[in-house]
């Protein structure tokens, strides 16, 4: 059975473009493959706490200080286990800032972990996630594409493509949805756009 991991991180809510398109994504890819289990992470809803020196002594074998600490350490190892149990991973991932939401950086923090999703070894690191398929609903307020001035203040979609690749996934999809907040004519054939590839999508 396909099992299908969905992430979102975007702060807005019902307002989010990301939230939509990665919906509709899930929805093309449950199509294309019946009887697909969901797992969602909303990484606001339930978010781990930022990397701190207390979770660090709990790495290296120290004592878990506190409940919250260890529910918080249990939710970063679930969410390792939810990239090898899927077969297909969903990430909303809007630009804040020329990067990503702080949440999805917490997240990245928690699966980039030596020895479980990555190694090191004599030819260098290698991931550990293999075979499986990413698609990434990356959107902005401005256009950062092409020949754009802009260009160069992507740390959004190239950090995502490093990092994932870093880790093992490699088969990575980016549907873009940019120029949100040029025009409401620029929004409306930004989303239109992108949900014509989602509707493309093959298996």
């Amino acid at each position: 059975m396909t099992t299908i991991l969905h992430i979102d991180s975007s702060i807005l809510g019902g307002y989010s473009v990301s939230r939509a398109l990665t919906s509709d994504i899930v929805a093309k890819q449950r199509a294309l493959h019946p009887g697909a289990r969901v797992i969602r992470r909303d990484l606001v809803v339930d978010a781990v706490l930022h990397l701190s020196d207390a979770h660090i002594a709990v790495f290296r074998g120290g004592e878990v200080s506190s409940p919250a600490l260890g529910q918080d350490v249990a939710m970063g190892g679930a969410y390792i286990d939810d990239l090898f149990a899927a077969d297909i991973i969903v990430i909303g991932a809007p630009m804040y800032n020329f990067s990503i939401p702080s949440q999805l950086k917490g997240w990245i923090d928690r699966v980039c972990v030596a020895g479980r999703t990555f190694q090191y070894g004599a030819n260098g690191p290698e991931g550990l996630l293999k075979g499986k398929k990413v698609f990434i609903a990356s959107t902005r307020g401005g256009v950062y594409t092409g020949d754009s001035p802009a260009a160069p203040l992507d740390y959004q979609e190239s950090y995502l493509r490093s990092v994932l690749g870093f880790i093992g996934l490699v088969d990575v999809t980016i549907i873009r949805a940019e120029g949100l907040n040029v025009s409401e004519a620029a929004k409306a054939a930004a989303v239109a756009k992108a949900k014509t590839e989602i509707a493309a999508l093959a298996a």
